[in-house]
């Protein structure tokens, strides 16, 4: 099977040796993502925000992988406070709601940034068919 590494250009990918994303044969994972902006802000104050920019995110990650929505199997949500989930799985259901994904929330006591309340990963398998 053939492997595409995918960077997202950030510096601490090419310094510890990581991919934002990464696709062998029809499976796709996106590693953990934050709402962290190209200038080292992070977008969104509140967690419903924040979940919102990054599933905007793995829409456009996942079209550079021949990916869609419908492809995600596994969401995976890191909170700082468990009192996040319902805001988090609102942003997601505007998404995933049709798809039926498995959705994990787990709470984290902190993130790289004290501004970030939510990181998320997925895993695709292109060519997936809803039953």
């Amino acid at each position: 099977m053939k492997r595409t590494n995918y960077s997202s250009g950030a510096p601490l990918e090419e310094i510890a040796g990581y991919s934002r994303m990464v696709k062998v044969g029809n499976h796709v994972y996106i590693g953990g993502t934050t709402a962290v902006q190209p200038d080292g802000s992070v977008c969104g104050e509140t967690p419903n925000e924040q979940a919102r920019f990054i599933f905007e995110k793995f829409t456009d990650l996942l079209r550079q992988a021949g990916a869609q929505v419908k492809d995600v199997i596994k969401v995976k949500a890191y909170i700082t406070d468990m009192g996040f989930a319902k805001e988090v799985a609102d942003a997601y259901s505007q998404i995933f709601k049709p798809v039926r994904p498995l959705f994990t929330m787990i709470e984290t006591p902190k993130l790289n940034r004290p501004a970030q309340k939510v990181e998320i990963e997925i895993e695709a398998v292109i060519g997936c068919e809803i039953s």
